[in-house]
């Protein structure tokens, strides 16, 4: 059956996704442009290298690839934290992906210090049964590790965070989201997908379902309502191009809730992506 007869349905969609196609950054100028960023931002502040948190994941293996092409494996550091037992399969993949990149890394198990965190806390801020109180607490110790190390070596923190992530507010303040620099914070999850594959970044890590590694089973779809492939188009025509959510439910083939949701995600986490605020000095 030829599709323009089945209401257009089939034909419309190829044509959102060639035209969301032609929005994406092309991987290898996105290569060459995080590169140059980071050897740029390295150089200005007169640092040793990096210091990268390593989950295993598509974001972190490849922020330390192109880290690796930019700097040289001398330059960058890999931190694995894992936070449950539980995830000791994504624990072995960054161990594995760390020795592949040729670079120094260590392992540091976060669930004694986590449950001593847990103790001295007033019982007021009981974490049972309160996953998002662990997984903020949870990211923001592995940042605190990784400033530690900065620090300790002269080196920066090399964010891992996405531009949908970003958008969404889908980070913890001072934790995934502190850093001193983010080479991959102006693509899209799924633009970081392709540059993965610019990069020869093996096929497990992109197969693997996006989560934020910090409660077990998570998922990102799960807490965001959408994959990415829906996530993106819906970014990037509401708040990249400024279109209404009737605007963008008209040329995507996204449900209206959907788009009414990322959109208002948007809006309500902005605190996430400014600087504290502070009085004017003004009168």
């Amino acid at each position: 059956m030829d599709t323009a007869t089945r209401d257009g349905t089939e034909t419309d969609r190829d044509t959102d996704r060639q035209t969301d196609r032609s929005r994406r950054v092309d991987p290898s100028r996105a290569r060459e442009r995080a590169e140059s960023f980071l050897r740029e931002s390295v150089g200005s502040a007169d640092a040793a290298g990096v210091v990268v948190n390593l989950s295993g994941g598509l974001d972190s293996t490849v922020t330390a690839a192109l880290a690796v092409e930019a700097l040289g494996p001398e330059r960058v550091y890999g931190l694995v934290q894992p936070s449950t037992k539980l995830g000791a399969h994504h624990t072995w993949d960054a161990e594995a992906l760390a020795d592949a990149l040729g670079i120094e890394s260590d392992t540091i198990h976060l669930q004694p210090l986590f449950a001593q965190f847990g103790g001295v806390a007033p019982d007021r801020f009981e974490l049972h049964d309160r996953p998002t109180l662990v997984g903020n607490a949870t990211a923001r110790l592995r940042m605190t590790m990784a400033y530690l190390a900065a620090n300790a070596e002269n080196r920066l923190v090399c964010g891992t965070t996405n531009r949908s992530e970003r958008l969404l507010g889908y980070l913890t303040k001072h934790g995934d989201g502190a850093a001193d620099l983010l080479p991959i914070g102006h693509l899209y999850k799924t633009e970081v997908e392709a540059l993965a594959v610019e990069l020869d970044v093996p096929r497990f890590v992109r197969e693997k379902p996006p989560t934020a590694g910090v409660v077990a089973g998570q998922r990102d779809a799960e807490d965001l309502g959408a994959d990415y492939d829906v996530i993106d188009p819906v970014l990037r025509l509401g708040v990249d191009e400024g279109h209404s959510a009737e605007t963008i439910a008209a040329q995507l083939d996204v449900d209206r809730d959907v788009i009414d949701g990322l959109l208002e995600r948007y809006r309500t986490t902005a605190h996430k992506r400014r600087r504290p605020p502070m009085p004017s000095r003004s009168s």
